[in-house]
């Protein structure tokens, strides 16, 4: 299952530093991840401060 951003996002990147298959890219008003690309791997959701991304 593939993660997503939620409303949650601050717009920091450091999601999109991380992710090993490039699946996260910046959005209007915040990162957005593509489900087909992401891998599920977890490690945006490691290195978010404030807990944005989540399993869908």
């Amino acid at each position: 299952m593939a993660y997503k951003i939620t409303d949650a996002c601050i717009s920091c990147g450091a999601c999109e530093a991380e992710c090993p298959v490039g699946a996260i890219s910046a959005g209007d008003d915040k990162y957005v991840i593509d489900a087909a690309t992401c891998i599920d791997c977890g490690a945006c959701a490691s290195v978010c401060p404030v807990e944005a991304p989540q399993q869908d």
